[in-house]
């Protein structure tokens, strides 16, 4: 009847029934694995995870005083839910105090001047020339480079708005827009930045504070005997 132990203390594993039962009675049961399998196994362990990341968040928040406003369900993008990871990612979602302790914990965390600036050489790209053309059958976004080098040559000589005829091609250039220089990447970094230093703040918190319990290890776990992980 225990889920786990925070600080030695037992976790209830009512709340991991409640959390199944949801599941297996909700929208998307028909997708869950069939109860009993290896596979139900997994998500119970995969379940038990999240809640037990829930409950030392929770115990977290409370021994830091932080405010943890009611709050409905978060969302977080792919790459966001990919760098914390899945039972990170859910607990993050689902749990208002699991996000009060990641601002708490991730504040004044910045990427490094030697990160951004390498960042910016990787990914730097110079301002681009857009056309927006109007076609016989349409309009159509389009940087010079890319059309048939004989009508971008009559489009840049023709005045705005008249029609070239080139070959087999007709076009009127409408306007030019120059598209700016690679937005900055601090926002983006910052966020990554965060989100890293986070999972290894919790990974070290996990392993001092929390104590599984047989049957709920964690579903990577190589002794445990459900994990079939393949390549």
């Amino acid at each position: 009847m225990t889920l786990g132990l925070l600080d030695g203390q037992p976790v209830p594993r009512t709340a991991l029934d409640r959390r199944l039962a949801a599941l297996r009675n909700g929208p998307r049961s028909t997708a869950l694995p069939r109860p009993g399998s290896s596979e139900d196994r997994q998500l119970t362990r995969w379940v038990a995870q999240v809640l037990l990341t829930e409950a030392l968040c929770e115990a977290v928040a409370a021994e830091r005083h932080l405010p943890v406003p009611r709050s409905g369900p978060a969302r977080l993008d792919q790459q966001a839910a990919v760098e914390l990871g899945s039972i990170t990612a859910a607990a993050y979602e689902g749990n208002a105090a699991v996000r009060a302790v990641y601002e708490s914990v991730t504040a004044g965390i910045d990427p490094s001047p030697a990160a951004l600036a390498h960042h910016r050489t990787m990914t730097a790209r110079p301002p681009a020339v857009v056309w927006h053309l109007a076609l016989p059958d349409g309009e159509l976004d389009a940087e010079p480079a890319t059309l048939p080098a004989a009508l971008a040559e009559a489009l840049r000589a023709a005045p705005p708005g008249e029609w070239v005829t080139e070959g087999p091609w007709k076009a009127a250039l409408l306007t030019t827009t120059t598209t700016p220089a690679d937005p900055d990447p601090a926002p983006a970094l910052r966020a990554a930045t965060r989100r890293a230093a986070f999972v290894r703040w919790l990974d070290h918190e996990r392993a001092r504070r929390l104590t599984l319990v047989q049957g709920l290890e964690h579903p990577g776990d190589p002794a445990q005997p459900d994990n079939h992980h393949r390549h």
